[in-house]
């Protein structure tokens, strides 16, 4: 089999980080060549397969990881995730899931070309995720598109939003129009440009924090183009010409509200990180002049959207604009007159042909939406993990700074409490989870969860035997120690497949993550259902990860590379607990 590399990151990569799938929406661009499109497909079909089977949850109809880009994980997610990212490998990211739904469509449009009957599949997994996509990661009371979600019985419903996600979600079509252009025009902003994450964390230093990346404000003028919205598609332009002519160069990342390349501020002082000529920035500024002006598209169309409050910019005094490009020039001619209504310039008489082409600009009017300035810039601060602990016929829950919090049960908001506030105890799993809510409403991240319930502990070698105490939907984890890597990088993130076998039922396969770890901890939850009375046989079977790979034979880094592939951890019990 052919596979994409992912990149070393968060609990040793794969599959706590799964946008290894991003590769294929580069090279859809470079298929002409009949070898390498060859190549493509194989490793198309290879890869979307592999994950299928390690990271898509059938029940969610998500995949699981990591968000795209936004992979320093204290910068967005909680706090405490520096120390278990466990919760990331459970959880799905609204950017990595659209470039899923985009391999999906690719997979699909080679397979059409090919007649192999796998297109169909691909088709369908498509639309579901779509759809998928659309119902889980939408916020009615916000009309945002949530950045990531939490699984396994982590909030549903996380104050977090990212401008690169909601942009790629409205360019892949995933978004409905009427969604689509709430959550462009819900997305907050400055006078300098749009955030890459709202709501900011006033504990973390600049760099995915509080900052403004070129690249992704070219992302957002993709989808301000989709979408006709002129202030929009204004605001992003300014904001990508602005930060390079003030820096002199083509910067990685500014901060959000000055557009500085730093802004001392303490221990939160930043960009931490940051560099000249930096490619995909410069890409975003060529990105900004061909497609944004001059409306040159990917397949060679050419649909210009200027808006009508950058025209005496643009053209100064003249009335014409030329782009020269190899083999290829476009010129714009502004209209002589324009009606008071019209506040987009779009192609109108076309001339010429593809190697020089002139294009008659005219004037029309769009229902456009205001740019959300004003809004709170931070989010509160993450609580520390609730006490969970047994009182009778309750499980009380207390917090210990004593503030007003909103209390999660397996996902699901359920009241508001000061201090102290109980639960009825049951056998089954409840996962506790608070956020603070500050006086302009907006939420923190959540606290770590804490887990209750009538959980059994199967130890010994494997196999291991349990018998199942009530016919029930059960939650394994495994309490591990991963050591072969630090939390923020590696490639030896363990990957195994807990097999279940109750006799008499079909046996059951579920994935198991155990992230480079700080001492002993829990992996990720197996699911599987067993009757009262049943004797079952759970067995750990090899999956897999980054270091089979060929590719990493040549890895340095750590543990790994050359000394061969390392899928392991030390195990302890298995801890079994039904669920609701």
């Amino acid at each position: 089999p052919t596979y994409v590399v992912q990149d070393t990151g968060s609990g040793g990569s794969w599959p706590i980080s799964t946008d290894r799938i991003v590769w294929f929406l580069g090279a859809r661009h470079l298929l002409d060549g009949p070898a390498f499109a060859g190549k493509v497909y194989k490793a198309l079909n290879d890869t979307l397969a592999q994950d299928r089977r390690y990271v898509f949850d059938a029940a969610r109809g998500l995949y699981r990881g990591e968000t795209s880009f936004l992979d320093w994980r204290e910068q967005s997610y909680p706090a405490w995730t520096a120390k278990d990212v466990t919760f990331i490998a459970e959880s799905y990211a609204l950017s990595t899931n659209v470039l899923y739904y985009e391999a999906l469509r690719l997979g699909a449009r080679m397979a059409r070309e090919r007649h192999d009957a796998v297109a169909r599949a691909f088709e369908r997994q498509a639309a579901e995720l779509k759809a998928s996509i659309d119902r889980e990661f939408w916020r009615e009371d916000r009309g945002l598109y949530m950045s990531y979600i939490g699984g396994a019985g982590a909030p549903r419903k996380i104050e977090a939003y990212d401008l690169l996600g909601t942009s790629l979600a409205i360019i892949a079509g995933i978004a409905p129009p009427g969604r689509a252009r709430r959550a462009l025009a819900n997305y907050p902003t400055w006078d300098a440009g749009s955030p890459v994450i709202w709501p900011e964390r006033a504990e973390a230093p600049i760099y995915h924090n509080r900052a403004i990346w070129p690249f992704v404000s070219a992302y957002a003028l993709k989808a301000a183009r989709a979408l006709d919205e002129p202030a929009r598609i204004a605001h992003e332009m300014r904001s990508i010409m602005r930060g390079a002519a003030l820096a002199g160069s083509n910067m990685e990342n500014y901060e959000f509200t000055t557009q500085a390349v730093h802004v001392d501020d303490g221990e939160r002082s930043g960009p931490v990180v940051n560099s000249k000529r930096q490619l995909w920035s410069v890409a975003a500024h060529l990105g900004m002049v061909v497609e944004g002006v001059f409306g040159l598209t990917g397949d060679d169309h050419i649909e210009p959207k200027i808006p009508r409050e950058l025209v005496p910019m643009l053209f100064g005094e003249r009335d014409e604009i030329r782009l020269d490009l190899p083999g290829r020039r476009v010129t714009l001619v502004k209209p002589a007159h324009l009606a008071d209504s019209d506040d987009l310039l779009i192609a109108g008489a076309i001339s010429g042909d593809a190697a020089d082409t002139r294009v008659q600009l005219r004037g029309v009017h769009v229902a456009q939406s205001p740019l959300a300035f004003g809004r709170p810039a931070y989010a509160p601060a993450t609580p520390a993990k609730a006490q969970v602990e047994r009182d009778g016929a309750n499980w009380r829950v207390r917090d210990a700074a004593g503030g007003a919090l909103n209390l999660y049960v397996n996902g699901t908001r359920v009241t508001t409490f000061h201090g102290e506030t109980v639960l009825p105890y049951r056998a089954t799993q409840q996962c506790v989870s608070v956020t603070a809510r500050g006086s302009d409403g907006i939420e923190s991240l959540p606290s770590q969860p804490v887990c209750v319930g009538d959980s059994t502990s199967v130890t010994g070698d494997w196999p291991r035997h349990w018998t199942a105490p009530v016919s029930a939907r059960y939650s394994a984890r495994l309490d591990y120690r991963n050591a072969h890597g630090p939390i923020n990088t590696g490639i030896t993130a363990a990957v195994k497949t807990l097999v279940v076998d109750c006799g008499g039922s079909p046996k059951q396969a579920a994935t198991l993550v155990l992230p480079h770890s700080d001492g002993e901890q829990f992996s990720t939850a197996a699911i599987f259902v067993a009757r009262a009375g049943q004797a079952c046989r759970i067995s750990l079977d090899d999956g897999f990860n980054m270091s089979d790979l060929e590719h990493y034979a040549r890895y340095t880094g750590g543990e790994g590379g050359a000394q061969g592939p390392i899928n392991a951890a030390d195990y302890g019990d298995l801890q079994i607990v039904p669920l609701q």
